[in-house]
This record gives structure tokens, C-alpha cells and sequence, in this order.
């Protein structure tokens, strides 16, 4: 998810590993202790990280829209699992959720209603198909980053 994992359901601090917390926007945020090595098969590097998390930071600050990104199975039906998805986002009134199903090749993208106005049909389908264009490529992340960085130029200023 854009700024972190996705919660589906209220989480409580007993139900999260040590170091994790749940913050005010919903997002799970965990320690890693230095020189410890990470045990996670983890799918991106740390670069790859690091440039969707800027690219979801200044897209938020320019357009005050929040950026959410999901990357998963949304199931068998894509478009009913970013409708179920979206409403558990942060803020999803005021947000974009981008939600890549990587081994269905599909990508879906839902904006909230708060924002609907300036995060329009276009700009989800300017932001999908910039995305596109780096999957097929393989790359995952820079499609995403790229796919946010279109849509953030085309919303127009709050």
C-alpha cells in the first residue's frame, strides 16, 4: 500500500510482532534492528522501496490527494477486490488506491469521492497506462512510480 501495508481488519497491539505499530493512517510500521539481516523473502530492494515511497510522498504533498498502493492477489474478480480493497485504504475519501494483482497482470485504480473532481477516468487511465508500459518490461516498481507521477501532474491544484 502506498504508505505501507494494507490493515483489512482493526488490528490490536497484541496481535502485532514486537517493534510493529498500527499509526494514526492505518499504515503497520515495524523496526529493523541494525545488523540484523532480514529474514523476509522480500520481493523489492531497498532502492526500489525507497523511490515509490518518494514518489507517494511528493504526489501527496503536491496534489493533497493520498497515494495508496496495493500489490497482491485482488482474487479471481480484479474489479470486486479493489472495490473491497479501497474503503480499507487511508483515507479513501480523499485518496487513489493503485492496485497491481502482479501474476493476473492487472492493474485497477480507484479514487474517492472526496477528490473525484480533479482524479478523474482520465487521469486513473493516464496513471494505469503509464504503469503498464514498465510491467511489461518486468518492472514492477518503476511502473508504479511512474504510474503516480503521471497521475500527480495531471490532477489539477486543490
Amino acid at each position: 500500500m502506498a504508505s505501507g501495508d494494507v490493515v483489512a481488519k482493526p488490528m490490536s497491539a497484541e496481535d502485532l510482532p514486537v517493534g510493529h505499530v498500527v499509526t494514526t493512517s492505518g499504515r503497520v510500521s515495524g523496526v529493523h534492528r541494525v545488523g540484523e539481516p532480514f529474514v523476509d523473502d522480500l520481493p523489492f530492494t531497498t532502492e526500489e522501496l525507497v523511490a515509490l515511497d518518494d514518489a507517494l510522498t511528493d504526489a501527496t504533498r503536491r496534489t493533497k490527494v493520498r497515494f495508496n498502493v496495493y500489490v497482491g492477489d485482488l482474487g479471481e474478480n480484479t474489479a470486486a477486490g479493489a472495490d473491497a480493497l479501497f474503503p480499507n485504504t487511508p483515507e479513501p475519501e480523499r485518496s487513489v488506491l493503485l492496485a497491481v494483482s502482479p501474476n493476473q497482470r492487472i492493474i485497477e485504480v480507484r479514487s474517492g469521492r472526496a477528490v473525484s473532481d480533479r482524479v478523474t477516468d482520465r487521469v486513473n487511465q493516464l496513471g494505469a497506462s503509464a504503469a503498464v508500459s514498465s510491467f511489461s518490461e518486468g518492472q514492477l516498481i518503476d511502473g508504479l512510480v511512474s504510474a503516480v507521477k503521471v497521475m500527480s501532474a495531471a490532477i489539477s491544484a486543490p
